[in-house]
C-alpha cells in the first residue's frame, strides 16, 4: 500500500518528504517531521494508535487506513476533536467499498422485515494481512447491525442464533480483498459482492483523503469524501 501511495502520490504532483517504517521510526519526532502538510498512516494494528499520536503531537493531519486497532479510535477521535486535530480515518477508502458500504445498509433496511433470512458474511484477503476479520468486513456487519433490529451483535466464524452475523475470514494468495453479504432462507439466497481487482484503488481514496483534508480541522470518514 505505501509503494502505491507513493506512486499516485507523485503523480498527483506531490512531494515526499519522508517514508517511515520500523528502521528510522524516530522521525516522526523530528522537527523536519513537522513541516509535512499531512501524514498518511498504513502501518501495524500494534503501532497505529501511537502513530496518530505522533502526528497530532507535530500537528501534523493524519490519514489512517490501518484496521486491528479498534479499541483505541474512539479515543483518538475524541483527542483529535478536544485539541483541534485533523484525522481521517477509513477501514476501506476504495469508492467501490464505500458506496457497497451505502448497498448493504439499503438491504439490510429492506431485509429489517423479512426475518425468514440469515445473514452471513465471508471476506477473503491475501495471506500477508494480519487482521481478521478485516476492518471491511467488520464495518458491514455493524451496518447490518444498525439497520436490522433482530441482529445485535457479530462473531468471528459460525454462529447458530438468528441475532448474530457470523463473519467468515479466509487468506488465500495475493487476493486484494473481497467481501460478500449473503441473506439465506429455506427456499433462495440474495448476495451482494464486492471484489477488488488490484490495491490502486485503495491508495487513490487515501492520497484523495489526504488531499481533502489539507487545512481542515476535525475528524473525517470516507462519507464526508464521498459527498
Amino acid at each position: 500500500m505505501g509503494k502505491e501511495i507513493e506512486k499516485l502520490a507523485l503523480q498527483r504532483g506531490h512531494k515526499i518528504i519522508f517514508t517511515i517504517d520500523q528502521n528510522n521510526w524516530k522521525e516522526v519526532k523530528s522537527e523536519n517531521f513537522k513541516q509535512a502538510d499531512v501524514a498518511i498512516e498504513f502501518t501495524h494494528p500494534e503501532s497505529a494508535y501511537q502513530n496518530i499520536l505522533h502526528c497530532f503531537k507535530a500537528n501534523v493531519p493524519v490519514v489512517s487506513g490501518t484496521t486491528g486497532w479498534m479499541d483505541n479510535l474512539e479515543k483518538a477521535i475524541e483527542l483529535c476533536k478536544s485539541e483541534r486535530k485533523t484525522f481521517f480515518y477509513a477501514s476501506n477508502f476504495s469508492l467501490g467499498v464505500n458506496l457497497f458500504f451505502k448497498v448493504n445498509d439499503y438491504l439490510a433496511q429492506l431485509m429489517d422485515n423479512y426475518p425468514d433470512y440469515k445473514v452471513n458474511i465471508e471476506e477473503t484477503h491475501h495471506t500477508k494481512k494480519l487482521d481478521a476479520p478485516s476492518g471491511t468486513a467488520i464495518s458491514l456487519a455493524k451496518g447490518i447491525i444498525k439497520n436490522i433490529n433482530r441482529v445485535n451483535q457479530w462473531k468471528k466464524e459460525n454462529a447458530e442464533d438468528v441475532g448474530i452475523v457470523p463473519v467468515k475470514s479466509f487468506r488465500i494468495g495475493n487476493v486484494s480483498g473481497n467481501h460478500k453479504v449473503m441473506y439465506e432462507s429455506a427456499f433462495d439466497k440474495i448476495t451482494i459482492e464486492h471484489d477488488a481487482k488490484n490495491r490502486i484503488g485503495f491508495a487513490l481514496g487515501a492520497v484523495l483523503a489526504a488531499e481533502f483534508i489539507y487545512n481542515k480541522k476535525g475528524f473525517y470518514t470516507m462519507n464526508d469524501l464521498i459527498r
